[in-house]
């Protein structure tokens, strides 16, 4: 019988680590790691907190008089997701609608996050929608955020959706008015607004997390959080000049997507910066560029879906052509796929050990490559080994930057692992605690991201409540319940936009606009066939949930319960609980579209009834 190192040397004659050597680190580094309160070791913006997620810096307060309206179509939110739906809607004609947003204007995620250095890290070409429709030219591969937040107000300018906006109003309850076969959506401005359908795009991005620290309300410094930050403390813009921190003392909590790219700015212009890391992030190279706009002006009908659904098939390793994309997210997708197509005929049939092992060590090399560009960056022996990620490549969302390793090598940047502690031990009246020091600081500045994967009802700051006053929230206390992911039985002309038991890609743009097609396609064929309601059927919903577990199996949750705790996985209990049901479409959102596409086709609204 072969053994597993025999296996390994015949597969991979030529390489240059020892597997079992980097799972067992894997598995270490993510043990100590682990905490027992899992996603509750994460605070509720509200009370105490609420000005972290509640004050609106960016918008001067207007006031209104209450509204009172009748309208064919609610949509909640203001985001990509909101956007979409308004923008898909207008184009079958559909106008009577409100769209609110709880902010001052279009953006969603976009308009709160204006920290220096804000970015997409998904290439613009793929991750700005309707560029055809709006003959919109993005100036580099990687917006940054002012252009995306631009670009989100000329969706609402080229499809006259100001006019249907309600801004600074927040949504306080959504219920169904059974008798009028109507949704009653109540908001804080005290509107009483009446709606044959709601659309729910809040988005997944939209509810800022918070690090639940002992002590995190005591600190008589200054805190914000960098979707709400503060210029008129920091000084300058999203380009830097940060000069009123140049005496300043200032902690960052939290080493993700927003930290890489706001703590290049902060090294720059501080006395001094403390950056307090967990986990530290896959930073891989960055390399954007202008955009050439021969290459631009040459693209046929069509470029933006063809290069999304060719994004999407290159991350799930099902195109082994030409990668349109080319960047770090493709980069190991695009390694494993030459990795099959290029074995040697002698090697005979491939087997799902052989594709797992394949992929594994795919990911090694790649993660490698990543500990290396560390060392390259970063001279003290320390920091480098304290910076170095230990998991596999998709554990965690990777991030691209140029700067921030480098950073590390400033005089006045200190790195704090809090990794053996498993996070900040307290926040004092002066500082942060962590491995038994207080450091005194002027400054917090909570880098923490955005709730992803908390409950959904602790994300969404009200209730939906259905036929025979059925919350949402209760229908999916023990997991989504949706067919498509999109609508519930109990909750007729119901529909909402996001991430649930539908298809899932990191461009989440590219998902929302999909749904939304979908979502206005079947609001406008029950308006147009003359129905005055539509719901999912109790057997449509149960079954959908059934083929979602089952495409789901163990594969992912095997993987993300390796991984080391992120929201990925749910803080290292995505086993737990409800994991399975609430998991997207497994085959990928190409085939989830195209699932979407046929049901459409059929015309027969299969799994809904009319009334």
């Amino acid at each position: 019988m072969t053994s597993e190192r025999e296996r390994l040397h015949n597969l991979f004659p030529d390489l240059d680590f020892d597997p079992e050597a980097l799972r067992a680190k894997y598995r270490a580094e993510r043990d100590k790691r682990l905490r027992d309160d899992g996603e509750a070791q994460y605070a509720e913006a509200t009370d105490a907190l609420a000005h972290f997620s509640d004050d609106d810096p960016y918008a001067t307060p207007e006031p209104r008089d209450p509204l009172t309206l009748e309208i064919d179509v609610a949509v909640i939110g203001g985001g990509f997701s909101g956007l979409m739906a308004a923008a898909r809607l207008k184009e079958r004609g559909i106008a009577n609608f409100r769209l609110i947003e709880a902010g001052g204007d279009f953006g969603g995620t976009w308009y709160w996050n204006r920290y220096p250095g804000a970015q997409c890290d998904i290439e613009s070409y793929c991750y700005l929608p309707l560029l055809e429709e709006t003959g919109y030219m993005p100036k580099e591969k990687y917006s940054f955020a002012p252009e995306i937040f631009e670009h989100t107000r000329r969706v609402g300018e080229y499809f006259g959706l100001y006019d249907n906006a309600l801004f600074q109003t927040r949504v306080r309850e959504v219920r169904w008015i059974e008798e009028e076969a109507r949704w009653r959506v109540t908001t804080n401005r005290g509107d009483d607004i009446r709606a044959r359908f709601v659309i729910q795009a809040t988005g997944p991005a939209n509810r800022p997390k918070l690090p639940n620290i002992r002590g995190i309300a005591d600190f008589k410094g200054h805190s914000f959080h960098t979707s709400r930050w503060d210029y008129a403390y920091t000084g300058g813009n999203h380009e830097g000049g940060l000069t009123k921190l140049a005496d300043k003392r200032v902690a960052v909590i939290g080493t993700g997507a927003t930290a890489i790219q706001c703590v290049p700015f902060l090294g720059r212009h501080t006395q001094q910066l403390l950056v307090f890391q967990r986990t530290p992030s896959s930073v891989d190279l960055r390399g954007n560029k202008p955009t050439d706009p021969n290459w631009y002006a040459n693209l046929e009908s069509g470029w933006q879906r063809e290069r999304r659904e060719n994004f999407a098939a290159t991350l799930l390793g099902q195109n082994f052509g030409e990668d349109l994309v080319a960047d770090g997210w493709t980069d190991i997708a695009r390694r494993i796929g030459i990795g099959l197509v290029n074995r040697r005929p002698e090697q005979g049939d491939l087997d799902m050990e052989e594709i797992a092992l394949r992929a594994e060590i795919a990911d090694f090399q790649k993660m490698n490559e990543i500990r290396a560009r560390v060392d390259e960056y970063v001279s003290d022996e320390a920091k480098a080994e304290a910076l170095k990620p230990w998991y596999r490549q998709f554990c965690k969302r990777p991030t691209f930057n140029d700067e921030y390793l480098a950073t590390f090598d400033r005089d006045n940047v200190q790195l704090v692992d809090v990794s053996e502690a498993k996070g900040v031990e307290r926040i004092t009246e002066r500082g942060v605690v962590a491995n038994g020091v207080e450091y005194e600081v002027d400054c917090i500045v909570f880098a923490t991201g955005f709730e992803i994967t908390t409950s959904a009802h602790r994300r969404v700051d009200f209730d939906t409540i259905g036929r025979d006053g059925l919350s949402l929230y209760e229908h999916w206390r023990d997991g989504y319940r949706t067919l498509h992911g999109l609508a519930c039985h109990g909750f007729p002309n119901w529909f909402t936009i996001g991430i649930n038991q539908n298809g899932l890609s990191p461009n989440m743009t590219s998902m929302f606009d999909d749904q939304a097609v979908h979502v206005s396609y079947i609001v406008n064929e029950v308006m147009q066939r003359g129905h005055r309601t539509i719901e999912v059927t109790a057997e449509a919903e149960q079954a959908w949930v059934e083929e979602i577990v089952r495409l789901a199996g163990r594969g992912a949750t095997a993987f993300l319960e390796e991984c080391t705790p992120g929201y990925y996985n749910r803080e290292g209990q995505v086993g737990k609980g409800a994991s399975m049901q609430n998991s997207p479409y497994a085959p990928g959102i190409n085939a989830f579209n195209a699932l979407l596409g046929e049901w459409r086709e059929k015309g027969d609204l299969d799994g809904m009834e009319t009334g």
